[in-house]
């Protein structure tokens, strides 16, 4: 048996209002859209946190961008062993099926993930080491990140973690075979970025510096 409920009334009202005004404002390019399939030039891999508003930061339109979202913006490595792995499904389609030329990994400031990564690699948080919690196991991905900026001071090992999370799933999508072998024939880009959500601001990483600056 099915456990599903109907919608929240709330939920109810914002869609009536949207195909009331949004929708019926733009419905030859809703419809052009499904008919013609999606093109998006980028994927952008970023965190599930409701704070990271993706298509609002960059101002997309339906169309533009082909997103996954998972616990703190993590790629794990290449590992095709017949498991499920919907990340790397994610990636696999992005660059073998709609062939973007971008791929954006969007980091954030507050991220619950990477300060659960922290707790579990301080040891102060048990129930992430336990085997079976998805997020502890989730997090492992970005353990060796820990152990480059645990040196820090205090107040500064969150926000480096945070872009610690970012270069690790550059560095593993980099492991994919299809998509490292797209980025020599420079059909493809990987970027790297880091948002502080309560100011607004956007960092790039830069290969040359080794560090990440402002946009």
């Amino acid at each position: 048996m099915h456990h599903a409920r109907p919608l929240p009334a709330y939920l109810v009202q914002r869609f009536h209002g949207w195909k009331a005004t949004a929708y019926q404002q733009n419905r030859a390019w809703y419809r052009r859209l499904a008919a013609s399939g999606q093109h998006p030039r980028a994927m952008v891999i970023s965190c599930c946190d409701s704070r990271v508003h993706v298509t609002s930061i960059f101002g997309a339109d339906e169309g533009e961008f082909f997103i996954h979202r998972n616990v703190a913006n993590l790629v794990p490595p290449y590992n095709p062993d017949g498991e499920y792995h919907g990340t790397s499904a994610a990636v696999e389609y992005a660059v073998t099926s709609l062939g973007v030329a971008h791929i954006v990994v969007l980091g954030h400031s507050n991220c619950g993930g990477v300060r659960g990564c922290h707790d579990m690699c301080t040891g102060q948080a048990p129930a992430l080491e336990q085997k079976t919690s998805f997020v502890g196991r989730w997090m492992d991905i970005l353990r060796p990140g820990f152990d480059k900026v645990a040196h820090l001071p205090e107040g500064e090992i969150l926000p480096a973690l945070e872009k610690q999370a970012v270069l690790t799933s550059l560095e593993n999508l980099m492991t994919f075979p299809f998509l490292a072998q797209a980025v020599q024939d420079d059909r493809l880009s990987l970027h790297g970025l880091w948002t502080d959500t309560g100011e607004g601001d956007l960092e790039c990483y830069d290969p040359e510096r080794q560090a990440f600056v402002a946009v």
